[in-house]
């Protein structure tokens, strides 16, 4: 399902709103973007059903000693997913091509696979995703190749259906035998910021009901089926908690918000899930900016 015109509208006028506040506030930016990283890590890594809470992910990244033991592997996932983030950052306008995919991709998986690491899969290195079974080795450089050169020539498209089509088609071909889904994420901000917008975080507690079911329908028929409208909210929320920060709101939690309200709490959280107010999540709790 093709994003309406009332959402597309939305995004262009949050992200004018954005532009026009963000003017001599990087290092604001930066904060923002460092607060949340550690919930962009985890996030991503429990889609893939790492353990590690969002507390262990945070303690990882800024190398502050684990309350429990957790396994080298998840260790090496959070520390190497925050890395690739950062030399994103770093790196802002990186050209979207198969070689800088494969080194994103080796960057995610040193210590962790390094057969596998920076490389496409090769003859006899076959995948399953459930009861998906990607392409065979042997076309997966050359559908790769194609995905890359459709999205770049693609002018036509709205840039949100376009990043979500990419996402999609690069999940079912899986070029890689390990890392798939992470390395997507990534691409996804990766070209959210080549649009000008800031990242987007795919919530892990979604994931069953509004990211895997996306997957299972794209590999019957090839279509979005409304995974491009999920990206959207995802933006406009990313936007909002930007928006908050940059106007200097005072950032209250839902629940202490409703307190001033007519709504219940209930109404404002399904408010929230379809972004018709200004709320975002902070550390897995929906928040909203309030006026000081």
């Amino acid at each position: 399902m093709a994003i309406n015109n009332r959402k597309k509208e939305l995004i262009r006028s949050l992200k004018a709103k954005y532009e026009q506040l963000k003017s001599d506030k990087n290092e604001l930016l930066l904060m923002i973007a460092e607060a949340e990283l550690p919930e962009m890590v985890y996030n991503s890594n429990a889609i893939e059903n790492s353990s590690l809470t969002l507390d262990d992910t945070a303690k990882i990244i800024m190398e502050q000693p684990l309350a429990t033991a957790v396994s080298v592997r998840e260790i090496f996932e959070a520390k190497n997913l925050s890395r690739v983030i950062k030399f994103l950052w770093q790196n802002p306008h990186y050209e979207l091509s198969i070689k800088n995919i494969e080194h994103l991709h080796g960057l995610l998986l040193t210590n962790i696979n390094d057969n596998f690491a920076g490389r496409l899969r090769q003859k006899g290195e076959y995948v399953r995703v459930g009861t998906h079974i990607a392409p065979p080795p042997e076309l997966v450089g050359t559908m790769l190749d194609a995905l890359i050169y459709d999205y770049l020539a693609n002018d036509v498209s709205y840039f949100v259906e376009k990043i979500a089509h990419f996402h999609l088609e690069f999940e079912y071909i899986h070029p890689f035998c390990d890392g798939n889904g992470r390395m997507g994420r990534v691409l996804i901000n990766q070209q959210l910021t080549d649009y000008g917008y800031p990242p987007v975080i795919i919530q892990n507690s979604d994931k069953r009901k509004e990211y895997y079911p996306y997957f299972a329908d794209y590999q019957r028929n090839r279509k979005l089926n409304d995974f491009d409208n999920h990206l959207a909210l995802a933006l406009i929320e990313s936007l909002y908690k930007r928006i908050a920060y940059l106007k200097g709101n005072e950032i209250v939690t839902l629940s202490q918000y409703a307190k001033g309200q007519s709504r219940s709490l209930t109404t404002l959280l399904n408010s929230a899930k379809r972004q018709t107010i200004p709320a975002f999540r902070l550390q897995q709790t929906w928040s909203i900016g309030q006026e000081i």
